[in-house]
């Protein structure tokens, strides 16, 4: 609304920090297995905060805007994230998805926190708009230099050899094993390319179905139903940071491969019964919290999947090449629904398009029904 870009122009500067954010999962996963957390957190926040300031001055350009928020702010992003759930994991080897669904939550919750303070500091008159962006990222730039890299001050790993008072780590049947995988020996196992396939499901189903499902909710809302389209979201978000913990949790008490299933299950009711053929306001908002629910159990269950499979020594590595699954599905999945809602707009037939969408993620989540339910820990003679 500023410039004057086209919608394209507008959303670059976002999928270029979503690529990035991806790329520093997998590089700081790997520097902090070496160097540890509070350089790479530091440095997390050291990028990020430069990325604002930088928009300050040159965002007032496509290109500007791209390498200060896109790139340098999707490389501090990845750094800052991955520092805590790898130490948690480390710090909390008997409730890995309880501790993971936590520290998740919390990056999640961030969203409401910080939406009302920008939209309070950029306000509502377009017409204020060159002086109070430019004044907002100085202002977050300032907050991020000081909390990041002041957080990441306490970040420490556990010494060699510690696990908590009263616990004693589940001992594997069988020959002597292998408990901790370098990354190039997880890319040897099949386990790891299965753990991919549902992490990369489980995100295409969350993000396709909300992307798709939230103009709706929107319209909707402004037909006169009693929420507003804001407020509906509102309530799909808080489902979402719930089933971070939720699921994260239940998967310590149950096991992850049973908590997987479960989530894909919530997947398919929600496609097939309530977003399929949905046109009317509450059950669509039923079937989006559903979603929302069970997808952000997926950003709690994979690392400790990872840490379960792979051990703890290496899992910012090992799980920075996870996540990979998560960045991928960002850039390839939704615009390959978005063309079969254009058909279906071109068609004028827009029930039959989200009926085709749905159905085919509720499939998706048949597949990682399957998968969950036949991928075990990969096994390795410490000889062998």
């Amino acid at each position: 609304m500023l410039h004057g870009w086209s919608k394209a122009t507008s959303i670059a500067p976002y999928r270029y920090s979503l690529l990035f954010f991806t790329i520093a999962m997998i590089l700081a996963g790997f520097w902090q297995d070496k160097k540890g957390p509070r350089l790479v957190g530091s440095v997390g926040g050291f990028l990020l905060g430069t990325g604002c300031l930088l928009a300050a001055w040159i965002g007032d350009t496509p290109g500007g805007l791209i390498f200060s928020y896109g790139i340098l702010g999707g490389l501090g992003v990845g750094f800052a994230y991955v520092t805590p759930i790898a130490t948690c994991i480390k710090w909390f080897p008997d409730k890995r998805g309880m501790i993971v669904g936590l520290a998740v939550m919390g990056f999640g919750a961030g969203s409401l926190i910080f939406a009302p303070l920008l939209e309070s500091l950029i306000g509502a008159h377009p017409a204020d708009y060159a002086r109070t962006i430019p004044k907002t990222f100085v202002i977050m730039a300032v907050i991020f230099y000081l909390f990041v890299i002041g957080a990441a001050q306490v970040y420490r790993v556990p010494p060699a050899g510690w696990k908590p008072a009263g616990w004693n780590p589940p001992t594997a049947t069988g020959p002597a094993t292998k408990q901790d995988f370098t990354p190039g020996e997880m890319l040897r196992t099949w386990q790891f390319y299965a753990l991919w396939s549902i992490y990369f499901l489980g995100t295409s189903v969350g993000i396709t179905a909300i992307g798709q499902a939230s103009p709706i909710v929107q319209e909707m809302a402004q037909r006169g139903v009693v929420l507003s389209g804001g407020a509906a979201l509102g309530v799909m978000s808080f489902f979402n940071g719930i089933g971070r913990l939720s699921w994260g949790s239940l998967s310590d008490r149950i096991g992850r491969n049973r908590t997987a299933v479960a989530m894909y299950l919530v997947y398919s009711v929600a496609c097939l019964f309530f977003l399929r053929t949905a046109t009317e306001f509450w059950p669509l908002l039923v079937g989006l919290c559903l979603v929302g629910f069970a997808f952000g159990g997926f950003l709690a269950l994979l690392p400790s999947f990872t840490a379960d499979y792979f051990g703890s020594r290496n899992v910012g590595a090992n799980y920075g090449l996870m996540f990979s699954a998560y960045g991928l599905c960002g850039f390839v999945v939704p615009r390959y629904f978005a063309s079969i809602m254009d058909q279906a707009r071109l068609a004028g037939d827009l029930a039959a398009g989200y009926s085709q969408v749905y159905f085919i993620l509720a499939l998706f989540a048949l597949v990682g029904v399957v998968l969950a339910a036949i991928v075990t820990r990969p096994l390795r003679r410490l000889d062998g």
